[in-house]
């Protein structure tokens, strides 16, 4: 039995960044021989182990052959006959498909050192198109190292738009896909991510509503970068800038889907955007099961990043009904998010990265001041919810008129 670590920390080291965490593959062994030694069985599909002390994973040797189509349609071989070079065979790109040996020995067959040294995400072999879910793994290793300064390689690039043409992705299910998207938001350069895969064509077929974007122009005034799919991309990178979670980071992505549904007669206008966002941010959610927390927040974005933008010039009264639309003062969390994503969008545009975007700290203020104000003792005592409810929103618009408004 020989024990071998593998993949993204082999990779990470020859890198120089921080390892996240240690895979290792077991050699010449049996799942019994494992089970023996204290280790805990835990794959699912095939035999995974997590170690009696350490609990990192090691997992058998293994083979893949595939028997039909889609990323689950592969049958799996294991057993003490399989050699490493044919496990790391198996694996997506060259950087994930090195190991180092108990001495220390790097070991790597297909060439990953080279490819990190060239700054080069290359596929291991051409079974790389047997697995659709590779398309989007490539995609977010593109979103992860493009700071360092990788790229696809061109022939990779080629073989993932066969995979599309081939429509081997349309085999793709829901819950990978947003698996492998909520990954690629959290990347440094996590609109590399949607680059990748506009540039291979899968973009069309896995998020028809962002791809729609591109080449939609909008008022140069407002918008010197002119295109709206140009234009969500920096706002996902300004998203990035202001250090957003990951669901701040899908709001600011998708808060013009409705832009890529305006009538051409109608460019570069985009009247009722935002009603249009809304419903395809639910189509879009609805079909990929985006999580309950990302789908709600980027509802909001959509339907009011325009009165967020005018805040400053908006009535105290129109604020507040805008704070219980979003429900800002129970759910404080999440306005700060909302407002997080209206400064990246209002940053997102080229040259004016670096604006001051005052609305921000302005209705953080103004909400806070809000959500202090208590019904009135006399409007309690009338026992009338709807008197209550109007005498607390004009004494929540008094207190919001007495915070000074910047200038516009």
């Amino acid at each position: 039995m020989q024990v071998y670590l593998v993949g993204g920390a082999v990779r990470d080291a020859l890198l120089g960044v921080p390892v996240r965490e240690r895979d290792w593959v077991v050699v010449g062994a049996t799942r019994e021989e494992l089970l023996a030694g204290g280790y805990r069985e835990v794959g699912r599909d095939f035999p995974v182990f997590l170690h009696p002390e350490t609990h990192e994973e090691y997992a058998l040797a293994r083979l893949e052959r595939k028997v039909a189509p889609g990323y689950r349609g592969f049958a799996v071989e294991f057993g003490p006959g399989v050699t490493l070079e044919e496990d790391l065979a198996r694996r997506d790109l060259t950087i994930n498909a090195m190991a180092r040996s108990g001495d220390g020995a790097l070991i790597d067959p297909y060439g990953g050192a080279a490819d990190i040294e060239a700054r080069l995400l290359r596929h291991v072999s051409p079974a790389f198109a047997e697995d659709p879910v590779r398309v989007l793994r490539a995609a977010r290793f593109a979103a992860r190292f493009a700071p360092l300064g990788f790229r696809i390689a061109p022939e990779t690039l080629a073989l993932m738009r066969a995979m599309v043409e081939r429509h081997e992705i349309d085999a793709l299910v829901a819950e990978r896909v947003w698996q492998e998207t909520d990954k690629a938001l959290r990347e440094t350069a996590a609109s590399e991510y949607f680059r990748v895969l506009r540039g291979c064509g899968a973009l069309r077929v896995i998020f028809p509503e962002i791809d729609a974007l591109f080449g939609v122009p909008q008022p140069v005034e407002w918008h010197p970068e002119i295109d709206t799919g140009v234009h969500v991309l920096m706002v996902l990178d300004q998203a990035v800038a202001l250090g957003a979670d990951a669901a701040v980071r899908f709001a600011a992505l998708v808060h013009d889907l409705g832009k890529g549904a305006t009538p051409r007669a109608e460019w570069p206008g985009h009247r009722g955007h935002e009603e249009r966002s809304v419903a395809l941010i639910e189509t879009l959610a609805a079909r990929l099961r985006v999580p309950t927390a990302y789908r709600e927040l980027a509802l909001i974005v959509a339907r009011d990043h325009g009165l967020v933008h005018r805040a400053l010039e908006l009535r105290p009264g129109t604020i507040v009904e805008m704070f219980e639309r979003v429900d800002a003062f129970r759910r404080p969390d999440r306005f700060a998010d909302m407002l997080l994503a209206c400064e990246a969008d209002y940053r997102g545009r080229a040259g004016l990265q670096a604006r001051p975007y005052p609305q921000r700290p302005w209705l953080q203020a103004a909400r806070d001041a809000a959500a202090a104000v208590r019904p009135a003792p006399g409007d309690l005592a009338s026992g009338s919810g709807v008197k209550i409810a109007a005498g607390l929103r004009r004494a929540r618009s008094a207190a919001i008129a007495a915070i000074a408004a910047p200038k516009p």
